[in-house]
């Protein structure tokens, strides 16, 4: 009987979820591109299909995959980049690029099409629990590790987590933790919007975890649009709550971070003294002006302000009610009974964060030092500058157009100029490894994005910013594919998901979202969030316009 009643709750629960796309979805998602090939391999032999229908009248797909293809190697024949024996591969790799895209897009859009809208919903909400129960168990390592029950303001190690601990939060992709956060403000909306609050409020937990400044803000002013123009009374104290569990995680959980926030934005929109990075050796770092600091010695001067006045107090009281105990009594406490737990000296070396490179960090210097010549920012001793490294990377795009304005129609060419592509056949282990002897490195990246990359993520942890990186796909389809690559994205991507806005519920902010977020990474070749929006706009077209013959294309 028992066995009979087993049998039927797992066709059941079988019934309810699309276990092919949950499968496909927590293999892709993860970091490792061997893992995403295979789960491309495994999901194209449980659901063998290869009728993609492109086509420029109501395409089944996003034509810009394709076109992009057809652009890169249009260009490397008229550009004549087949010169470089390297570069062949480059190319080769960067359509492989593409191609999964393709293929990806392709089952995710047969998914949608072959399931109930019901079916899909369940096999959405078991991968937000799966990846949450996942981020949760990286949270728990951490304590377990540092013995503190909020890592977010435990200074030990050298600091390794403190401000940074959300960069260990990466949920089930084991990705950056800003991909794990980019998945969960999904969450957030998509949630919302079908009015599950416990899941909404796990998501929007899951965000805060990763620390990941940027997306709260882009978060925050989505959920104050819904907020003022599509949503119900219940939906509104959502929003509240979601505001609240912000306001709490950076006033309490994680300060520093708050004041990272508003350093932040206070060095780009007032810019400082140029007086920056004053030798330690002059003054103590509390007894310097906040005008001769940078930030991250704003921040030391201020916890170690912090910790000093604690241990004068926890002093004080030693002296005034214990003063003829011997220095090792082990337990100190005041008039009211409470015990005394003595604070550590954060000026001690375990509590300062290290102000040398980091050894995985090593090659970049070694790349200097063999480049000096050829670096016009890196080779020189560092000067911390209120412009973030991303801006400079953008200046650093329109100043090449400026120079060599015949690339600005069809761009510099795939893995030339701003992409993981490039980053990658640098084998420098920036975005993962690369045959040695294949290495291509591109002049025109290399005095250019690589330079300025190197310039920040070569000194310490601190500089290791989002805001430095030149990571952008805005940045990538300007730089490498031109004016007639950002035409193709916006026509034939965007413009395949906006033709149906008027259809769109959820669809509608997660679009926001992701234009925001494109600002911060090669998405397209990160092979991550993106497929997840995808799945997301395509439901959300296919439950909001019924009429729409999804199986015969839009």
């Amino acid at each position: 009987m028992s066995t009979l009643l087993t049998n039927l709750n797992l066709k059941k629960l079988q019934s309810r979820l699309d276990w092919k796309l949950l499968l496909f979805l927590l293999l892709f998602l993860n970091v490792k591109l061997e893992v995403k090939i295979a789960a491309v391999l495994i999901i194209y032999l449980l659901q063998a299909d290869f009728r993609f229908k492109f086509s420029f009248k109501n395409s089944r797909l996003p034509l810009f995959y394709p076109l992009i293809m057809v652009l890169a190697f249009a260009d490397f024949i008229i550009s004549k980049n087949y010169s470089s024996p390297n570069y062949i591969l480059v190319l080769l790799m960067g359509a492989g690029f593409w191609l999964l895209c393709i293929l990806t897009i392709h089952q995710v859009k047969l998914c949608v099409e072959r399931n109930d809208v019901e079916v899909i919903h369940n096999t959405i909400l078991v991968f937000f629990i799966i990846n949450a129960a996942i981020s949760l168990l990286n949270l728990g390592a951490i304590i377990l590790e540092t013995h503190a029950l909020n890592p977010y303001t435990y200074q030990g190690q050298h600091q390794k987590y403190f401000i940074g601990t959300g960069d260990y939060i990466k949920g089930l992709t084991f990705d950056t933790s800003t991909t794990n956060a980019v998945l969960n403000a999904f969450g957030v909306v998509y949630f919302f919007t079908k009015k599950n609050a416990l899941m909404l409020l796990v998501c929007m937990a899951v965000v805060l975890l990763t620390g990941s400044n940027f997306t709260n803000i882009i978060l925050l002013l989505v959920l104050v649009l819904l907020f003022i123009f599509k949503s119900s009374r219940d939906q509104k104290s959502l929003v509240i709550i979601c505001l609240g569990f912000l306001v709490v995680f950076m006033a309490k959980i994680s300060p520093q971070n708050n004041d990272y926030v508003v350093e932040t934005f206070s060095n780009i929109f007032h810019k400082p003294n140029p007086v920056i990075n004053a030798p330690a050796t002059v003054l103590p770092i509390t007894l310097r002006p906040d005008s001769t600091l940078n930030p991250e010695q704003k921040k030391e001067k201020i916890a170690t302000m912090y910790i000093d006045s604690l241990n004068a107090i926890s002093y004080r009281l030693t002296q005034q009610h214990s003063p003829a105990a011997p220095q090792n009594k082990p337990v100190i406490k005041t008039d009211a009974g409470r015990i005394l737990v003595p604070i550590p000296n954060i000026n001690t070396e375990p509590y300062q964060s290290l102000t040398t490179t980091p050894p995985e960090q090593a090659q970049l210097v070694g790349f200097i030092n063999t480049h000096k010549a050829l670096l016009p920012v890196s080779s020189r001793p560092f000067h911390w500058s209120p412009v973030p490294g991303k801006v400079t990377a953008m200046q650093q795009t329109v100043n090449f157009f400026k120079t060599h304005p015949a690339k600005l129609i069809a761009g510099d060419g795939m893995g030339n100029f701003s992409s993981k592509l490039a980053f990658k056949a640098s084998r420098l282990n920036i975005s993962g490894g690369y045959p040695e002897k294949h290495t291509y490195i591109n002049h025109d990246f290399l005095v250019n994005h690589l330079d300025l990359y190197l310039n920040f993520f070569s000194n310490r942890a601190g500089y290791h910013s989002l805001t430095n990186s030149p990571f952008s796909v805005y940045d990538q389809l300007f730089a490498e594919y031109g004016i007639l690559g950002f035409l193709l994205f916006c026509i034939y991507y965007l413009g395949f998901f906006t033709k149906h806005i008027k259809a769109l519920t959820y669809g509608l902010p997660i679009l926001l979202l992701t234009l925001a977020f494109l600002c911060i990474d090669y998405w397209f070749e990160q092979l991550s969030i993106l497929i997840f929006f995808e799945l997301l706009l395509l439901l959300d077209i296919k439950e909001s316009a019924p009429k729409l013959k999804l199986t015969h294309g839009y």
